[in-house]
């Protein structure tokens, strides 16, 4: 009997099944530092205890995405070791900071599945929860994977497609307990632009680019613990070349999304995102945003702003999204749309 873990083919799945995902991480300071030296990520709450503290939060939490790297990593064996492509996101709300010295967890419960007309593969969606060492939520959110077949004569699965929100309603955002925008140091923040600066329908163009490097994007797969092949084993691929992790696009963008949205302190929510082309070491990533709502939020201070952050590989300036197919262009990278938090 194989010891050895070949990964979940797409009829293996079943709608309601929970899977408990291996392996607990206990964070620490160490994941900011790397995460840090990775990205060019510079929101003040995320990088001083004081001005945390100042917030109202204490010592600083670690970076929003952080939590969701390492959420997701953990799912990577059970749920796309065999994955042909991340297709999305919904649904997705942080419950909770995360600190140095928590252990996280992950768990999913298939909620869908449908076969390609081609039998090769399938659709699966999972909502996932990563958990503390409290059994506290920290973070929930819905994907769907294409995933391989691996038996391609295995009978298909009744479609189940899930009804899943457009977004995040204002409403069920949660505004982490003790946040307090009315002290907030524009100036050491890095930006004077408030909640009230920004109008629906503005786009912002973050000018900056960044390279991916093969060692890099490697090094931060391998440190949320990411075991997908596309990513690491350049035999994988017909064309030879390693497949950028998509959260990595995300991060690169978000940090990029500072020149502009510096305030743009906390993500939330994240209503739905594409990895609308594939992304290889060698390509600059350059991302412009899009304001598409704003909310008021019950915590002092602090304003809810809904953007589209748009990773692309072409020059700064470039804001096309589509082409007349109506298919996202071939430069556009990511499409993510998310609810931040401001101040007021």
């Amino acid at each position: 009997m194989s010891k050895t873990n070949p990964g979940r083919f797409f009829e293996d799945y079943r709608v309601g099944q929970v899977i408990r995902h291996a392996v607990p991480r206990t964070v620490t300071a160490g994941e900011r530092a790397l995460y840090h030296a990775l990205y060019p990520a510079r929101h003040a709450l995320y990088s001083s205890d004081e001005f945390a503290a100042a917030c109202g939060l204490g010592a600083s939490p670690l970076d929003d995405l952080i939590t969701f790297h390492i959420v997701f990593g953990k799912t990577v064996p059970d749920i796309s070791l065999n994955a042909v492509a991340n297709l999305g996101y919904a649904e997705g709300r942080f419950l909770r900071p995360v600190r140095p010295g928590d252990t996280l967890r992950s768990e999913s419960e298939v909620i869908g599945l449908k076969e390609n007309s081609n039998g090769k593969s399938g659709v699966v969606w999972v909502r996932t929860r990563g958990l503390n060492q409290h059994d506290e939520v920290v973070l929930e959110y819905v994907r769907w994977v294409m995933v391989r077949k691996g038996d391609t004569g295995a009978a298909a699965p009744d479609a189940v497609v899930p009804d899943l929100a457009k977004s995040v309603a204002p409403d069920d955002l949660v505004v982490p307990e003790g946040l307090d925008f009315q002290n907030y140091d524009f100036e050491l923040a890095g930006e004077p632009h408030r909640w009230g600066d920004y109008q629906t329908g503005e786009i912002i163009d973050h000018v900056d680019g960044v390279t991916i490097e093969e060692a890099e994007h490697m090094l931060a797969t391998r440190l949320w613990q990411n075991t997908a092949k596309v990513h690491f084993d350049a035999t994988f691929r017909d064309d030879g070349r390693r497949l950028i992790y998509g959260g990595h696009v995300i991060s690169m963008a978000r940090a990029l999304s500072f020149n502009g949205l510096a305030n743009a302190q906390m993500i939330v929510a994240l209503n739905g995102g594409a990895h609308a082309n594939p992304c290889f070491a060698g390509d600059t990533i350059r991302a412009w945003s899009e304001v598409l709502d704003k909310a008021d939020t019950p915590a002092p201070g602090v304003g809810a702003i809904r953007l589209r952050l748009v990773a692309h590989k072409s020059e700064a300036g470039d804001h096309a999204l589509r082409g007349a197919d109506g298919k996202y262009a071939p430069q556009v990278l990511l499409d993510l749309d998310y609810w931040a938090l401001m101040p007021k």
